[in-house]
């Protein structure tokens, strides 16, 4: 019998079909979250730029989606998002908040108050784990609360739906109430995706971005990815060191990850069990806007505030839909952004205690 020569092992040509699955399901997220987005930004829904690409996320994620982004995407985003917080808060800031301290120290205090209060009745009902109670609850933007409260002990799925579910509520209340007072609606400009921009001044942004937030994950500081860029931009810009370039298709993309990187964490068990919490969130909600709208009859009362610049002002939350409406409406604009702009500050550096505190969780970092 004449000895056959040794083949090769037979082996199946490279299968690309791993790689076709996942580009077709990130086109599937991508094309869903577009849509959405377009439609909520119909509606004029704030922070539509992160609801969409997260209710993408969220539906195809229950559907067994298994796609993930790596830390850095999350990390990245928040950098951005800490830098267009910092091109926010303008020094002149300081002296609406010096000339009016009484008001704006009362006004401030009585929302964070209130939301402590119905923040802890959450938590102490059990329906919510950890402090995802107190950071669904805080006051302070919403996008922001949100990525800090993942550092805390806090739920971020769950969070998120407090938090958004909230701006929805006052941006709905806020609207009616101007249109209460007589002051039309008035269409938002349309968004210039791709301005006139320095190409290095937005890559200058961009490095920027990545290197503070890369930075304030090592020092391991809670929150550190959106916290340093923030306060480092702040001063950075204000010294003249730097300008910061942000095009709204850069913030747009930072919204998308964040939203992404959210949604992509649902399960049907998670959001069975917001659907089982959304009564007495909702409850909760309602009741913060109209301890919000007693504390404004109070400003109008005894401060002498018009009562449209007074309930904006003591609005809780949804600041960026409370600067549209603001900024197209005959009010003291720079009362209300400074009670705004007070709270978000006032709840960033009181957050981590107050939670820890609420709850009843044991102290694990503090800012």
């Amino acid at each position: 019998m004449v000895a056959q020569p040794d083949e090769p092992p037979v082996t199946s040509p490279p299968t690309r079909r791993p790689l076709a699955r996942q580009t077709l399901r990130w086109g599937a997220l991508t094309g869903l979250s577009l849509v959405l987005t377009a439609g909520l930004e119909q509606f004029h829904l704030p922070a539509a730029l992160l609801l969409g690409p997260m209710a993408a996320a969220i539906l195809l994620a229950i559907r067994g989606l298994g796609l993930t982004l790596p830390a850095a995407a999350m990390n990245f985003s928040q950098g951005v998002v800490g830098l267009m917080i910092a091109t926010i808060l303008p020094a002149s800031i300081l002296t609406e908040v010096a000339a009016k301290w009484p008001i704006v120290v009362a006004g401030t205090l009585s929302t964070l108050v209130a939301s402590s209060v119905l923040g802890w009745a959450l938590a102490r009902s059990g329906l919510l784990p950890g402090t995802t109670a107190i950071w669904g609850s805080s006051p302070g933007a919403a996008t922001v609360m949100t990525l800090l409260s993942q550092d805390y002990g806090a739920d971020i799925r769950l969070v998120a739906f407090m938090q958004y579910l909230r701006v929805a509520c006052v941006a709905l209340a806020a609207t009616l109430v101007a249109r209460f007072f007589g002051v039309a609606h008035a269409d938002p400009a349309p968004v210039v995706w791709f301005p006139d921009m320095p190409a290095w001044g937005v890559a200058a942004t961009i490095a920027l971005a990545a290197v503070l937030s890369g930075l304030g994950l090592l020092m391991r500081l809670p929150g550190g990815s959106f916290i340093l860029p923030m306060f480092a931009g702040m001063i950075l810009q204000h010294l003249g060191l730097v300008q910061i370039f942000l095009p709204p298709w850069l913030l747009a993309f930072s919204y998308g990850l964040i939203g992404w990187t959210i949604g992509l964490r649902f399960t049907p068990a998670i959001l069975g069990h917001a659907a089982r919490v959304f009564p007495r969130v909702f409850g909760s909600i309602l009741a913060l806007i109209a301890t919000c709208g007693g504390a404004a009859w109070l400003l109008v009362t005894f401060a002498g505030v018009d009562p449209l610049t007074a309930y904006l002002a003591t609005s809780p939350g949804g600041a960026d839909s409370v600067a549209i409406i603001s900024a197209s409406t005959p009010v003291d604009v720079q009362f209300v952004m400074a009670m705004q702009l007070s709270r978000f500050l006032l709840v960033l550096f009181t957050g981590p205690a107050l939670a820890r505190l609420l709850s009843g969780a044991p102290r694990t970092s503090s800012l």
